[in-house]
């Protein structure tokens, strides 16, 4: 195997046409990369310590290399091989080969619990220092690997860190707040006591506070927290809502993205809140959100977006099309017939049923309705809709699509590239 990581200057200094293999067994057998943690198994192979966890968490009670039944899972330090590799590391650093650093002791529960304990107490009486101390210490331990950060949330760390958030929450301790916000991003599920702490009022609030800040990663944070807080209780919508300029802060996250994860998060919170607030909300929400340019900027934003965002976009277009100031801005904008009609089977099975609502709600609305039909069927949506129905779909999705097709049935006669013949096979199968 060809060593990647060289640094060019360096190489070409010695001989630009000589490369660097890494000794066979060096390498992991799972993964193939260099080991940095090696340990062993009872069958006596060595593995990289994360890569036989994963292997172990995944219920395989086997060995990957010999396929012999493991008869103990004990993973045991190999600090011969480890040692080796290190040398060969220092060796050949003119490569630019960094040495593999000595992995440290992972933590267990008793350290864990005992740092909780204490964070508890201090956080009780209001004791900020030595709060951020203990939080900066769970920190610096869960960047050393995944295994303490899987121990720390074992060890239920979440609800004792959003129990902390809720009790600073309304001083002015931003910078404790915000490395409690940095831990709970990974730390779900918390359970529903620290779910609770999180959705009260003081907490959802001083979120939204951050999300006005000019923090990035506050920002980034506060998103991630949100979206796997109404995961878990949607009913914190209603608090939500309330909150003065948070319609315009997800707004402007979505707006200015500061990477994809914040982008699909935002997405995920922005649907959440216009489809299960109550009734008498969500109008009154998902026009705020038509007012500030939502329905454009989604649609813009399908032009060119990874799937995943695509789906999340479509989704909240086809909420907001329930509505008949959602849908006239979506209709007005030029781009939407051509972009819905162009992700029907291209993107995901979601995708092609929210693009078939969308389609649905846009031609069967009372002022467009002829333009909205003629342009779709000049768009070749009749044919993908038939083949939608050939492949299969959902009861629903089926229902609303046979409803189109009959429906530029009767203008096929304005469109030059329709074949009204179609319908007939449509009619005769279904």
């Amino acid at each position: 195997m060809i060593f990647s990581w060289i640094r060019k200057k360096k190489v070409t200094k010695l001989n630009s046409c000589k490369e660097l293999s890494i000794p066979s067994h060096f390498l992991c057998p799972i993964s193939l990369d260099l080991m940095k943690d090696p340990v062993t198994l009872c069958t006596g192979i060595s593995y990289d310590r994360e890569n036989i966890e994963k292997w172990i968490e995944a219920r395989n009670s086997t060995c990957p290399v010999t396929n012999q039944r493991l008869r103990n899972f004990n993973l045991i330090p190999n600090h011969a091989i480890r040692k080796t590799i290190q040398d060969w590391c220092v060796e050949n650093k003119d490569y630019g080969i960094e040495r593999v650093p000595t992995p440290r002791i992972p933590i267990d529960s008793s350290q864990v619990t005992e740092i909780c304990s204490r964070l508890m107490i201090e956080a009780q009486r209001g004791n900020e220092m030595k709060c951020r101390e203990l939080v900066g210490r769970v920190r610096i331990l869960a960047k050393e690997s995944e295994r303490n950060k899987k121990c720390i949330v074992e060890c239920g760390v979440g609800y004792v860190f959003a129990t902390c958030f809720e009790i600073f929450s309304m001083g002015i301790q931003d910078e404790l707040l915000k490395d409690l916000l940095w831990g709970m991003t990974w730390m779900f599920p918390i359970g529903q006591e620290g779910i609770s702490k999180l959705v009260s009022s003081t907490s959802l609030r001083c979120m939204a506070r951050f999300m006005k800040g000019e923090d990035l990663s506050a920002r980034q944070n506060v998103v991630i927290v949100m979206k796997e807080l109404l995961y878990y209780d949607q009913s914190c919508t209603n608090v939500l809502i309330d909150i003065e300029d948070l319609v315009e802060s997800l707004y402007q996250m979505v707006k200015v993205p500061i990477c994809p994860s914040t982008t699909k998060a935002s997405l995920t919170v922005i649907y959440s809140i216009i489809s299960y607030t109550s009734s008498e909300n969500n109008k009154k929400i998902v026009s705020k959100f038509v007012n500030m340019g939502l329905v454009c900027l989604v649609v813009e934003m399908l032009v060119d977006c990874e799937n995943s965002i695509i789906e999340k976009g479509l989704a909240i277009l086809d909420i907001i099309c329930n509505f008949e100031e959602g849908k006239q801005k979506a209709y007005e904008h030029g781009l939407t017939m051509a972009i819905i009609a162009k992700k029907i089977m291209r993107v995901t099975e979601m995708a092609t049923e929210c693009s078939i609502s969308i389609l649905w709600k846009l031609c069967k609305s009372g002022n467009n309705e002829n333009n909205s039909v003629i342009e779709a069927l000049e768009l070749g949506v009749f044919q993908k809709l038939l083949v939608v129905l050939q492949v299969g779909c959902g009861e629903k999705t089926k229902e609303k699509a046979t409803e189109l097709l009959k429906l530029m049935n009767l203008y096929k006669d304005r469109v030059d590239c329709f074949d009204g013949s179609t319908f007939k096979y449509l009619k005769k199968s279904y």
